[in-house]
């Protein structure tokens, strides 16, 4: 029997049949029975769904209860704030566990970081939160920390930034990934043939140079005279510039060559719904596809 260990999941055996049922439960949110098999493409994408959704409303279980001028208070109201919420969703999705795991944060005596207030953490409380990370994750999260920070200056919660002065080890720099030529995007092609959402998936990359947070999203809303325009998620928030690329023949072979769908986007699960993230497209278009030196695996 299947199983698996997702936060805010419990599983139950249904005593009508016998079947394991696995439900959704969030403090302060209403339960949901999740949908599909267990692990399934379907299954995630509602279980990313339902988590999305709960945030806003995790966000204010226990306002009531915590203490004014802690950094719990402090998160709180800042989740809540444009400091917060006018960043790209994709952005509070992973900042959230950050503060989280900041304010849970015990000391050797136990105390939580939480229960303190940030105008009396000092440079040493970071440096303690940030031991023992990767040099990318101790980045990532000092970098949360001074906005929050940046934002309790704003607020009078805080005179100053103790953060200022800290520096990560740079990580190792990444010799990247194998550049495809030629050779293998035909290879690519030879193994999924017009039709397969694999080939789609392709040439929708290929032929716009699309970055694949931008790919999972974009759909026939888009499509206007033989071009594709949207807006790059990058730089939405910034300049706001307007891409527009016509659609050459490849893509526009792999587009006539799929079923037709009501769905907004191009790219779907075997379920026939859009992805709900660009890492799940990836590992769910071609679970087997990928393209080494030595040819398709």
């Amino acid at each position: 029997m299947a199983t698996i260990k997702l936060p805010f999941v419990n599983s139950y055996r249904d005593p009508r049949n016998g079947r394991t049922r696995y439900q959704f439960r969030r403090k302060g949110c209403r339960r949901f029975m999740l949908k599909g098999k267990v692990g399934s493409a379907e299954f995630m994408e509602h279980y990313a769904e339902l988590v999305a959704q709960s945030q806003d409303a995790a966000a204010h279980v226990g306002a009531s209860r915590v203490k004014a001028g802690t950094i719990d208070a402090l998160i709180l109201r800042y989740l809540r704030h444009d400091s917060f919420t006018g960043l790209a969703k994709a952005t509070q999705v992973s900042r959230r566990p950050i503060l989280d795991r900041f304010r849970e944060f015990k000391t050797p005596t136990g105390h939580r970081y939480g229960d303190n207030r940030i105008g009396l953490m000092r440079q040493q409380n970071v440096a303690a939160w940030l031991e023992g990370k990767t040099p990318n994750a101790k980045k990532n999260a000092l970098k949360v920390i001074r906005h929050l920070i940046a934002f309790a200056i704003t607020e009078g919660e805080c005179r100053s930034d103790p953060t200022i002065g800290m520096k990560t080890a740079r990580a190792a720099k990444s010799k990247g990934h194998l550049t495809w030529g030629d050779d293998q995007i035909e290879q690519y092609r030879a193994r999924y043939a017009y039709g397969t959402m694999a080939r789609l998936a392709l040439e929708l990359m290929l032929n716009i140079a699309a970055r694949r947070h931008d790919a999972h999203l974009i759909g026939r809303q888009h499509l206007r005279n033989g071009c594709l325009s949207w807006r790059p998620a990058k730089t939405a928030q910034t300049t706001g510039k307007l891409l527009t690329i016509r659609v050459g023949a490849e893509l526009q072979a792999a587009l006539e060559a799929m079923p037709q769908s009501s769905a907004l986007t191009f790219l779907l699960t075997d379920y026939g719904r859009p992805f709900a993230s660009a890492w799940k497209q990836i590992r769910g278009l071609v679970p087997s596809g990928g393209i080494e030196a030595g040819g398709v695996r």
